[in-house]
This record gives C-alpha cells, sequence and structure tokens, in this order.
C-alpha cells in the first residue's frame, strides 16, 4: 500500500515569499518603460492615416474635376500620391534616427540608450 505524506508544515507556492533570496531581481522594481517612445508611434499613425486618405482623396477627387472621368490617370495620381507620402515617412525617420545620433555624440544617452552590461 503506497502512504501518504503530511505536508502541513511545507510551504505552498502562494505562502512562499519571493522578496527573501530566492530570485536576484525579486528585490529590484520593474522597467516598464515603452520599448519605443510615444513621438514614434505617433508619427506612425499619422503617416498610416495619411496612407490610406490622402491617395483616396486624391483619386476621387481628380477623377471627375480634373481628368474629365478618365480613371486611368487618377489612379496614376492616387499611386503617385502613396508614393509622396511613403518618400515623406522615409526623410522623416531619417531625420529622427540622425538626430538620436547626434545626441549619443555629444553628451551620450538621450533616447537612444543601449542596454548595460551585466
Amino acid at each position: 500500500m503506497a502512504t501518504r505524506r503530511i505536508i502541513s508544515q511545507e510551504k505552498t507556492l502562494l505562502e512562499k515569499d519571493d522578496r527573501i533570496g530566492s530570485s536576484p531581481a525579486a528585490s529590484e522594481k520593474s522597467n516598464i518603460t515603452p520599448a519605443v517612445p510615444a513621438s514614434v508611434i505617433i508619427k506612425l499613425l499619422a503617416f498610416t492615416f495619411a496612407m490610406i486618405v490622402i491617395p483616396i482623396a486624391s483619386y476621387f477627387l481628380t477623377v471627375d474635376r480634373l481628368f474629365k472621368g478618365n480613371s486611368t490617370y487618377a489612379g496614376a495620381t492616387a499611386a503617385i500620391m502613396a508614393n509622396v507620402v511613403l518618400i515623406g515617412y522615409i526623410i522623416v525617420a531619417m531625420a529622427e534616427d540622425q538626430s538620436d545620433q547626434e545626441n549619443e555624440k555629444k553628451g551620450g544617452g538621450g533616447k537612444a540608450e543601449g542596454k548595460k552590461d551585466l
């Protein structure tokens, strides 16, 4: 026959206290800062909105008024406008990356800090 083990004196996982040496990181506060700055997210959302609205608006504004019903030219205009928005996003992203690199060179730190070695 099998015997039962009496476990009334052992602590369960919920009763154990993690702050007493069981984990070296348990006493440190966790870093809850976002991985991407809010300004980057706002720029991305703005360019996403522009990528949707500008080509569609340019198509419908030019199909009857400028090109007198020729949807081929209006579609080409919409494609060109989509490329304009995309190039604008690339230019803004490159300018932001260059400013981050300049901040690192001047005084170190800034937004783009690397992880510390353990």
